[in-house]
């Protein structure tokens, strides 16, 4: 039985196929679907000279596949492949564990072929190979300053195919000043072509010349290195060898397709155009696949049009036409046919990505903005007589204390599946549930767990079950913590797309106090203390956004980052510093309730214990432009995004206001240099974001702050603590 659809890279082909099973959702197997690819959005070949050139920005050429993957129902895993081993069925991954597959589809692309650049040139730092393309264009953008200026030495394009001359004139368009050169075989050159360069002022040297300045390698493509050692069958350039219906020599339960495989009947050259022609077939081959039905074979074409870029004049860009041996041009109305045929075919995954309807524009956050309402949750605890729990909240409980000041704290968290991925949705998840026993000072030294997986295959719940014990333990392990048990079930909710979205996770999760550590706490803000915090906030309308499709995912991946790191570190740190002091006055992390939410309550219990002791109560003054926040946030927010639980959690915007002729507890001070109430109001918005794996904020004297943000580039200073009156 297939449970699991393993789609390795992102390439033309996958990324078609994901879009016919968005438009046609009853073509989708009914199955766990992966794609797995190295970056989230991928750069359409096609209209890549067209990005070097300054003819199109890099969101207008690029396919956001971890968007595409969302909308079709199947996972996305942000990882770089390393190998395959054919006979355990599973791809290996760097830095993360292997992933299982009962069906695998190849379509990783390819590299540029350096076999025949001397060792000279693979090892020279100012040298770089075309692919893969997003590293290209960000190394080309590097001289742009510098190719303002004619001084500065020739740029070469190394390579005698057509791609070397797209990119010679792609450079040309975006430098018009700089010294060009394209390093080629003579004899291989068409007399037009030829005559393009000289018109183009881009010189032609011998591939005997040696090189000096920078360099860019397009030499011509080869498969990734990890297919060659596979054990299926390569061609000459370590492209896997297929059937005409796409079957690699291991056999129906491994296909591949793009510039990675060859039909072995069907010699076409690497071409997007095959690419994208082979997309509709693998598709109903794999979906034969899955229903158990015969695998269909392919015909390619023996020819293609290709529309080739070319020096653009002062009044339009240009483009050659080939066909077989036929070469025409250069013209503006071959450039305006090429540029139709591009954009045609990047608006199909465009378009597709901001499909919305009411119902998914409507669907509940996930994380830890699935959390229950404050107001439901306080009123629950008062009605079952547990009102102590909302009047004195604290991040975890202490449950004992030895004679030998050793101490175990204990608390429980947990959420939905954030993301697609099992393995790093159980980090995150681990991580955020890590981050009360930080706040307390504690080092966490075990985990129980409860999970419940979606009603599948059992083949297939191990898979995923497997991928989140692992998941929790990448964090665990680093830390010297053991998950020592837990219970699993099976959910009994339905779910129609995306099986791994079906993930719950929640753990109880012990810490330890030693001697020499202090036990921090929610209570004892102190007036002179600056409000300093550990990292961005924003996630919660971020998720919320990329839910909707309506952010790149490149603004994803970046949150992704910086949470899946652990501040196990901080809270190690900061312990040791203060060992002799008490520089530390107050801590807490910053979660569902958002950083308004979580401030409120370390007033709230400070300022009841100082009401007790007859001492002066306090309020936080909190700088409106030193709230850090993730990329993107303030202007999804400014735009009216915003998290399921933003609505419940504006209960504390009452937080900013006079109360009872008394000041704010929370004094917002704006920017001086600005005036705009709407920023303000927005900055208010992201006060009450809900945040998963959040960060920590503690209240310490100003000393110690200072050292702080000397020392690491952890800490940011949001605040101080002043009185009240």
């Amino acid at each position: 039985m297939i449970d699991h659809l393993v789609l390795a890279g992102g390439g033309h082909t996958h990324a078609l196929i994901l879009q016919r099973w968005i438009m046609n959702p009853h073509l989708r197997p009914k199955c766990l679907i992966t794609l797995i690819n190295r970056d989230s959005s991928t750069i359409y070949s096609g209209m890549f000279p067209g990005l070097v050139s300054g003819l199109y920005q890099f969101d207008e050429v690029a396919i956001d596949l971890r968007k595409l993957a969302d909308r079709a129902g199947v996972s996305f895993i942000l990882g770089e492949i390393n190998s395959l081993d054919l006979y355990e069925k599973k791809l290996v991954l760097n830095n993360r564990p292997s992933i299982a597959f009962s069906l695998l589809s190849l379509d990783v692309g390819s590299e540029t072929n350096l076999d025949k650049c001397n060792s000279e040139i693979r090892n020279n730092n100012l040298v770089m190979p075309i692919k893969p393309f997003l590293k290209a264009y960000e190394w080309i953008k590097q001289f742009d300053d510098e190719s303002l200026m004619r001084s500065y030495e020739s740029f070469t394009v190394i390579g005698s195919g057509l791609a070397a001359f797209e990119i010679s004139f792609a450079l040309r368009n975006r430098w018009p000043s700089r010294k060009l050169r394209l390093q080629a075989f003579p004899k291989k050159l068409n007399k037009r072509l030829k005559k393009s360069l000289d018109l183009a002022n881009i010189h032609l040297i011998n591939p005997k010349e040696v090189l000096s300045g920078p360099a860019i390698i397009c030499t011509g493509s080869k498969a990734p290195h990890w297919l060659q050692r596979s054990g299926l069958k390569v061609n000459n350039f370590g492209r896997v060898q297929t059937s005409s219906a796409f079957v690699t020599s291991f056999g129906p339960n491994v296909l591949a397709a793009g510039d990675c495989a060859a039909l072995c009947n069907n010699h076409p050259p690497p071409s997007g155009v095959w690419a994208v022609k082979a997309a509709r077939p693998l598709a109903k081959n794999i979906e034969a696949s899955l229903r158990g039905s015969l695998m269909m074979p392919w015909q390619p074409q023996k020819l293609a049009l290709k529309l080739v870029g070319a020096q653009s004049t002062l009044t339009a860009a240009r483009a050659f036409l080939i066909w077989g041996p036929f070469l025409i041009g250069p013209h503006s109305c071959f450039w305006q046919l090429k540029k139709t045929i591009d954009i045609s075919f990047i608006r199909k995954f465009q378009k597709t990505s901001i499909m919305k309807d009411q119902a998914y524009n409507k669907l509940a956050c996930r994380g830890c903005a699935a959390k229950v309402a404050y107001q439901t949750l306080t009123a629950a605890l008062k009605e079952s007589e547990l009102s102590e729990l909302s009047d004195n909240p604290v991040d975890a409980a202490l449950i004992d204390s030895s004679q030998e000041g050793l101490s175990w704290l204990q608390s429980v968290d947990g959420f939905p599946a954030l993301i697609s991925d099992p393995w790093l949705n159980a980090r995150l998840t681990t991580l955020h549930s890590c981050s009360d026993l930080w706040a307390r000072g504690a080092s966490v030294s075990s985990a129980q767990a409860v999970i419940t997986l979606p009603a599948a295959d059992g083949s297939l719940q191990k898979e995923i079950l497997t991928q989140c014990l692992l998941g929790i333990q990448s964090v665990l392990g680093p830390q010297g913590a053991k998950l020592i048990g837990g219970h699993t079930f099976e959910s009994r909710s339905g779910l129609d797309e995306n099986i791994a979205m079906g993930i719950e996770l929640s753990l109880s999760m012990n810490g330890l106090l030693p001697k020499n550590r202090k036990l921090w706490g929610k209570c004892g803000l102190q007036p002179g203390d600056d409000i300093l915090i550990s990292r961005a906030i924003g996630s919660g309308v971020v998720f919320a956004a990329a839910m909707q499709g309506s952010l790149p995912s490149r603004y994803v991946d970046s949150a992704l980052l910086e949470l899946s790191q652990s501040q196990d570190c901080l809270v190690d740190s900061l312990q040791e510093k203060t060992s002799n002091s008490s520089g530390i006055h107050a801590c807490t992390d910053i979660t569902g309730f958002g950083l308004l939410g979580h401030l409120g309550e370390m007033i709230q219990v400070t300022n009841k214990r100082n009401s007790a002791q007859n001492l002066p109560l306090i309020k936080i003054n909190l700088f409106a432009s030193s709230i850090p926040s993730f990329q993107g946030a303030m202007s999804l927010l400014k735009s009216g995004y915003e998290s399921s639980l933003s609505p419940a959690n504006s209960h504390y915007l009452a937080l900013l206001n006079p109360n009872n002729q008394l000041p704010a507890c929370i004094n917002l001070v704006p920017d001086a240099s600005s005036s705009d109430v709407g920023d303000l109001n927005v900055v208010k918005k992201l006060l009450i974001d809900p945040q998963t794996c959040g960060p920590l904020v503690i209240s310490c004297q100003s000393d110690l702050a200072e050292e702080l943000m000397y020392e690491s580039n952890y800490w940011y200073r949001i605040g101080f603590v002043t009185s009240l009156i």
